[in-house]
């Protein structure tokens, strides 16, 4: 088994807490706002100048003015307010925002990680993801676990242009949860149906499995046949 993109981001916000400003990036990010526990208040923050962001919109209740960063219609919380660019810069580059989870290229051992360009693209995507690595302290990557042609993106170093340098705190993946440590990645979970082998063969870089390492608790809606989907 492993997980669908729904599945990746019910798992993360199941990890953001109680009162958190949370950016969410284009790709599997945006679902995250969908998941949140109903009893848990969370403030998702988009570049674009939004806080209070709710859901995506449902068909037909679209408003065309208000998107998200990846240009998807969004919805508002009460309370919600919008802004220009630079206030939003100024809440990511001055530390106000406490999560960003962003979808990732490669990620190192270490914790770099390249999420913007990619060998051949003539225009590359960087956004904001560069002052998101370094103004947000906790940054959580979203990523399916090999390429399409299953190969690991979780490697002993980056081969792709880097973003930042050591900013990763979690990776999430179709596979596992892995904490990145000063002393190399650590296996907190995997997908029902693998196991710490299998999810480290699908990885370069070396998995310590944590004491505590424990199977997903994951709605079954949420999984797919397809250990490297």
């Amino acid at each position: 088994m492993s997980l669908t993109r729904d599945g990746i981001a019910y798992r993360v916000a199941r990890d953001l807490p109680e009162g958190s400003y949370v950016n969410l990036g284009i790709g599997i990010p945006t679902l995250v706002s969908e998941y949140i526990p109903p009893d848990r208040e969370v403030f998702f923050h988009s570049e674009n100048g939004i806080l209070g962001m709710g859901g995506l919109a449902k068909p037909g209740e679209e408003d065309p003015d208000l998107v998200n960063a990846g240009k998807q219609y969004v919805t508002l919380l009460p309370g919600a307010s919008v802004f220009d660019h630079p206030t939003s810069f100024a809440m990511i580059r001055g530390g106000h925002v406490t999560h960003a989870v962003l979808g990732a290229l490669e990620v190192a051992a270490n914790g770099d990680m390249a999420n913007w360009r990619t060998p051949g693209e003539k225009v590359p995507g960087v956004g904001g993801a560069m002052d998101l690595a370094f103004g947000v302290h906790n940054i959580l990557v979203t990523m399916m676990h090999v390429t399409n042609k299953g190969k690991p993106k979780i490697l002993n170093k980056c081969t792709l242009p880097l973003t930042a340098p050591r900013c990763v705190k979690h990776i999430y993946t179709n596979m596992a949860v892995i904490e990145v440590t000063p002393e190399g990645l650590v296996l907190r979970e995997f997908a029902p149906g693998m196991d710490p082998k299998i999810v480290q063969s699908h990885t370069e870089a070396p998995l310590r499995v944590a004491a505590n390492c424990r199977e997903m608790d994951i709605p079954a809606a949420f999984q797919v046949v397809h250990a490297t989907a």
